[in-house]
């Protein structure tokens, strides 16, 4: 069997964090045998190598250099939402959809479009096509009744559609009328073995994401402010286009002394931050699952999210492993005060990580997405 994964988001070159998952997931698929190609946007010009760690991938060229911006920044709703941002996303859309095509002249059997949005909407028809939605675009649905128009249309049409979380499929449901059960729920993959040894602790607080406004950092600096514990540290790793404000905001608050932006990291990067963290925090909103939550319990770190999370609540306990806030920093503090106060907290994150260890593998997520593929192809 040979499947396309159609996606505006990949790794463009080895330890990129874009994306990386989706590596993951078909290193996992190539070991049971299934042949993976993907097609993905160029970058800035860029279509870097065409193969990354034994993974054929297929960049396309879909604007000028310095209009190719839409992909691999988290930014790419409101890009999309100035006249010359949906005119490249338009572009963007036919020319994954022409590759995909070329693709299957090839001999490719199925794509497998991530994100309805642009993937979904691409995917030619003259395939059988399984459409995942990760959660952004799941979000997308409440806000843009433009966005309902469109994903009714592509996600009534394919084969089998599948959701990274029982959030995001409630969503797909709500908004796009299309049902999503529960043998077509499953998180995406990490790789677990980097997240094999129990965290040691007594490095403070950490954040892990793309510094963009839906994953509300700025509420997890303002809660280190408020915090009954004047010394403790937060790292946050991470980039993106609210780096430079939530620097500021720490400068601003007096905490350059206790708070730490290493960046986007690697998994590796992260599962050495995480090896030494006290708890994590993660306070996102409409999340479509929070693959770094469950990192943090695989190694025993307990984690703090919000109520409004949306797919993280799967991953976050109310009690035990996690605690889960209103979305304020005064909220948000005391939870972390609760849970760093919880002496069992730590043997409770690590038991309840071992669960999503096994869920998370790339095998068994491979193997969920064998069962859809085959599914799609007798379809």
């Amino acid at each position: 069997m040979r499947v396309i994964f159609l996606t505006h988001n990949f790794p463009r070159f080895a330890g990129d964090v874009s994306g990386a998952f989706l590596a993951v997931l078909a290193k996992g698929l190539q070991s049971r045998g299934i042949e993976v190609g993907v097609v993905a946007p160029s970058d800035g010009g860029n279509v870097g190598a065409p193969d990354l760690d034994g993974i054929p991938v297929r960049r396309v060229r879909y604007a000028s250099p310095a209009a190719e911006r839409l992909a691999y920044r988290g930014t790419m709703a409101e890009s999309a939402r100035t006249l010359q941002g949906g005119l490249s996303a338009w572009s963007l859309i036919r020319a994954l959809r022409r590759a995909a095509r070329e693709e299957i002249d090839r001999g490719a059997d199925l794509v497998h479009a991530h994100w309805w949005v642009p993937a979904g909407i691409a995917a030619p028809r003259s395939r059988p096509a399984v459409v995942t939605v990760h959660g952004t675009d799941a979000a997308l649905l409440e806000r843009s009744a433009v966005a309902r128009w469109f994903a009714r249309r592509v996600l009534r049409r394919v084969a089998v559609v599948t959701a990274v979380s029982e959030s995001a499929a409630a969503q797909v449901r709500r908004f796009a009328g299309r049902a999503v059960g529960a043998t077509h729920v499953h998180p995406m993959p990490v790789e677990t073995g980097l997240f094999a040894d129990r965290s040691r602790g007594g490095e403070g607080l950490v954040v892990v994401g793309r510094l963009t406004a839906q994953k509300r950092v700025e509420l997890a600096i303002r809660a280190l402010e408020r915090l009954d514990r004047p010394t403790i540290p937060l790292t946050i790793l991470g980039d993106g286009p609210e780096r430079p404000r939530l620097e500021s905001l720490v400068v601003a608050l007096g905490l350059e002394k206790r708070v730490r932006f290493l960046g986007a990291q690697p998994p590796a990067g992260v599962a050495a931050v995480l090896a030494g963290a006290d708890l994590a925090l993660f306070p996102a909103v409409g999340e479509g699952f929070g693959l770094a939550a469950a990192e943090a319990l695989m190694v025993g770190v307990p984690v703090v999210a919000c109520h409004d999370g949306g797919g993280v609540l799967t991953v976050v306990p109310a009690s035990g492993a996690g605690r889960r806030a209103e979305p304020s920093a005064d909220s948000l503090a005391r939870s972390v005060s609760d849970l760093l106060s919880d002496s069992g907290a730590r043997d409770s994150a690590w038991l309840a990580g071992q669960r999503w260890r096994a869920e998370l593998s790339p095998g068994h997520a491979a193997e969920a997405c064998e069962r859809w593929y085959r599914e799609a192809l007798s379809a």
